[in-house]
């Protein structure tokens, strides 16, 4: 990491109107996302983190609070990109012209996105499916398209929503190895949610825990770096410490949202 922070959010939070009354789906959320820092974000399932994203990505603003970007980022580039669980493509274009179009802001030709994208395609295990639409692929499939297409616009801050969580082991573990190769190639801020506390463990330098509904920061966990990022390798003392520690600042939520007793 380069020192210093990328994003700031200050005091945080966010409702949702709904009959009957509203919904507080985050409250007084404060911390810093550091420059080029890989931070994981895990908590409860309907703890807000996917509500988080989006409004450090601006698709949603807070009722109340703020959310800082560090400086300006270079012309054509975009500050944020976000792939969700539910991936976002066009479904009236091609996976080729979905990853394309990450790249329309630049300056280059039809024929220099084009090779750049299938490049990107390739890179993600989907260069026999170019010429395909999003509804002929699976659903893994359709997440690593939108993983490409943000991949290749090269933003400042990259946000994933549990991009990985539809596939399984095998491609699990090689999408992985892909996203840390393009994060070490050209660094950038990665915010990453996951509900696997062994992921966010081996991919981040912190994890950031957080509360059920409404969602708050519990704790921040930094991950000494020679404990991280062994994809293959197994768990040492240390790493089996974190992941118990983390997971028993979830269980007793966990075990509430399964109706079961602490």
């Amino acid at each position: 990491m380069n020192g210093g922070w990328e994003v700031r959010c200050e005091r945080v939070s966010r409702r949702f109107d709904a009959h009957g009354g509203g919904v507080l789906a985050l409250d007084d959320l404060t911390f810093d996302v550091r420059r080029d820092e890989f931070l994981c974000l895990v908590g409860p399932s309907g703890c807000g983190k996917t509500t988080l994203l989006r409004l450090i990505a601006g698709l949603l603003h807070p009722t109340s609070g703020s959310i800082a970007f560090a400086e300006e980022v270079e012309r054509g580039q975009p500050r944020t990109a976000i792939v969700f669980q539910e991936h976002g493509l066009f479904p009236w274009m091609t996976v080729l012209d979905n990853v394309m179009f990450g790249l329309t802001a630049e300056a280059c030709g039809r024929r220099a996105r084009r090779r750049r994208a299938l490049a990107f395609i390739s890179s993600v295990g989907l260069a026999d499916f170019a010429r395909f639409y999003p509804h002929e692929l699976s659903v893994g499939m359709r997440q690593r398209v939108g993983l490409a297409r943000a991949l290749i616009a090269d933003p400042r801050v990259l946000i994933l929503d549990e991009p990985f969580g539809s596939h399984d082991a095998q491609a699990r573990l090689l999408l992985q190895e892909e996203l840390l190769a393009a994060w070490q190639r050209r660094p950038k801020t990665v915010i990453y949610v996951t509900h696997d506390v062994e992921e966010a463990i081996t991919l981040g330098d912190r994890v950031l825990v957080m509360t059920g509904r409404p969602g708050r920061v519990r704790e921040e966990i930094p991950l000494p770096a020679k404990h991280r990022r062994d994809l293959l390798g197994p768990l040492n003392a240390e790493t089996q410490r974190l992941r118990r520690y983390i997971w028993t600042l979830l269980e007793a939520e966990a075990r509430h949202n399964l109706g079961k007793p602490s």
